[in-house]
């Protein structure tokens, strides 16, 4: 499994539109993708510019199979809707190596 690491700075009066942009616009365009197994989004509860996305991949091979055409479509439909009020400040990946036992 991959874990993809994004880390956003977003205008903290538009925090709740960005997180509500992206599931409209970005989230079933990955969720229909070849691999992807799920996404979470994080806010810090002390710092309102702060928002994460963790993306999990079922393989790094699916992840970077993403069409770039794609992905700048998705990116320019959602700059449209949000603006300069957003930056991108970190993309990562990690690889989990052990799974939680599923077993009581």
């Amino acid at each position: 499994m991959l874990i993809e690491w994004l880390k956003f700075k977003v205008a903290p009066e538009r925090r709740e539109e960005f997180i509500d942009n992206d599931a409209e616009i970005w989230t079933p365009v990955i969720a229909s993708s070849p691999g992807f197994l799920g996404k979470e989004v994080w806010i810090n509860p002390t710092e309102p510019t702060e928002v994460i996305m963790v993306i999990r991949w079922a393989t790094c091979e699916q992840w970077k199979s993403f069409p770039q055409e794609l992905l700048d479509r998705t990116e320019e439909k959602f700059a449209q809707a949000m603006g300069k009020s957003y930056q991108m400040l970190e993309s990562l990946e990690y690889q989990v190596r052990k799974f939680p036992s599923t077993h009581p």
